[in-house]
């Protein structure tokens, strides 16, 4: 024997299911990958006294946990909590490989899977454009930032050194010349050497990006850059610093630029 439900009720088990599994009730429907409201309690109320009232024997065993239940509890809401408090990411074993505008003269699929899991969910599923590329368009400071322009989208940078080893950073605002420095604590440092290294956010200081015409400059604190790339991105340099607490990404501190290229991420 079914059980009947009103438009309201249907609502609020939509809302509810769409939360506990959006891998099955979110299936190739992008505009519904992410809940537009939270369950609230009057919400759970709703749904506790629809499953209480199911034919079904096994519904007296359904306990709905709400935002508000101790953290050990929080198998549903975790990742509810934790966007509201810092950048959601995603782990590696849910991660998909993005799709690429362009091919990738440093990007092979080992890479663009351990990128894609620590980058932030609100990027997941989105395809990347390569907004810049050194084979493509010459090596210039000035033509990266032209190409950038207008742009509203965090941005990957891309980097093999004479050395060929791949690093480079996420970061959460496109690459402009600006007079104080930029991005959120969303931006991150990457290198493979060959296995993959993140260094995220420190919360030391907030000396995320900042650009001029002379030089790119990410991470800082102490006279020294994280990454910095010269006019003609040629020659870079790599330090640890305070913003990211990063160990030199390149294998000489002072590096050449071999390939270089910048994707944007519309998330």
């Amino acid at each position: 024997m079914g059980v009947a439900y009103s438009v309201g009720e249907v609502d609020h088990l939509y809302t509810f299911f769409v939360q506990w599994s959006p891998d099955i009730y979110t299936k190739g429907n992008k505009k519904h990958c992410k809940p537009r409201y939270l369950v609230g309690e009057k919400d759970m109320a709703v749904i506790n006294k629809l499953l209480s009232n199911s034919v079904s024997p096994a519904a007296k065993n359904w306990e709905i946990i709400t935002v508000k239940d101790p953290k050990h509890r929080l198998s549903l809401c975790s990742s509810l909590d934790s966007e509201a408090e810092e950048p959601e990411y995603l782990g590696e074993t849910d991660s998909v490989l993005p799709v690429l505008s362009d091919h990738s003269l440093l990007l092979d699929d080992h890479h663009l899977e351990r990128l894609a899991a620590h980058m932030p969910a609100r990027t997941q599923g989105y395809p990347w454009q390569l907004v810049y590329s050194t084979a493509v368009h010459g090596s210039s400071l000035k033509t990266l930032y032209r190409n950038m322009a207008g742009l509203d989208s965090p941005v990957l940078l891309v980097i093999k050194d004479m050395d060929k080893k791949v690093f480079g950073a996420f970061s959460s605002d496109p690459f402009r010349v600006s007079k104080y420095c930029y991005g959120t604590g969303e931006t991150f440092l990457f290198s493979f050497n060959p296995d993959f290294q993140a260094y995220r956010w420190s919360g030391d200081n907030s000396y995320f990006v900042n650009g001029n015409w002379q030089s790119l400059q990410i991470g800082g604190g102490g006279g020294r850059f994280a990454l910095w790339l010269d006019a003609d991105l040629y020659h870079g340099a790599s330090f640890s610093c305070p913003t990211f607490h990063n160990a030199p990404l390149s294998t000489q501190e002072d590096f050449i630029v071999q390939d270089l290229e910048v994707w944007t991420v519309h998330g």
